[in-house]
């Protein structure tokens, strides 16, 4: 193997270590950390449904055309997942619905993507629960906080970028799953 080759393998992997390094640092510092255990499984527990935001992806997934031929647009992903929460039973809610509903609740989904080589993308889904929660200390504050979620990281290449849409599927999937278990009839 050539010497070019073996720096720009040892490059990548510096690069998708250092990114997948900080998003880790990055979770772990923020005051708020939910993830799926029994315990925050029982925050779902009575929900009427949830209303669904996809954040917008990166500009630097979008720049070759090729996500959008692996179906991975906000439009898309937007439908994929309420068409999954749909047919798991667990009702929609419109904007002004989720307003009206005990704790507000949404499920917010975002892709972070960083571009570690020409055509490579490292990711990073995330998947929370968000809801209005009452303060323990002060009965009369109330936030909005993460109360579950679960992420997933990877690397993919420009070719098959559809990994990064079918992961997206697979957390929404862990959402279903954690929602059942804290709504069992």
């Amino acid at each position: 193997m050539s010497k070019a080759r073996v720096h720009f393998q040892f490059t990548w992997y510096i690069a998708v270590a250092f990114f997948i390094s900080a998003v880790s640092l990055l979770q772990s510092a923020s005051p708020v950390y939910a993830i799926d255990t029994e315990v925050t499984r029982m925050t779902l527990r009575g929900l009427q449904g949830v209303y669904v935001a996809v954040e917008e992806l990166q500009g630097n997934l979008m720049n070759y055309g090729a996500a959008q031929k692996a179906g991975l647009s906000q439009a898309a992903l937007q439908r994929e997942v309420e068409a999954t929460l749909r047919k798991s039973g667990i009702r929609l809610l419109t904007w002004d619905q989720m307003l009206k509903t005990p704790g507000s609740p949404f499920l917010y989904i975002v892709v972070n993507t960083h571009e570690s080589e020409k055509y490579w993308y490292a990711y990073d889904i995330r998947i929370e629960l968000q809801q209005v929660v009452t303060m323990e200390a002060n009965p009369k504050v109330r936030a909005m906080a993460g109360t579950w979620s679960t992420n997933m990281t990877g690397v993919a290449n420009i070719g098959k970028l559809q990994v990064i849409k079918d992961d997206v599927g697979v957390l929404v999937g862990k959402f279903v799953q954690a929602y059942r278990a804290a709504n069992k009839k």
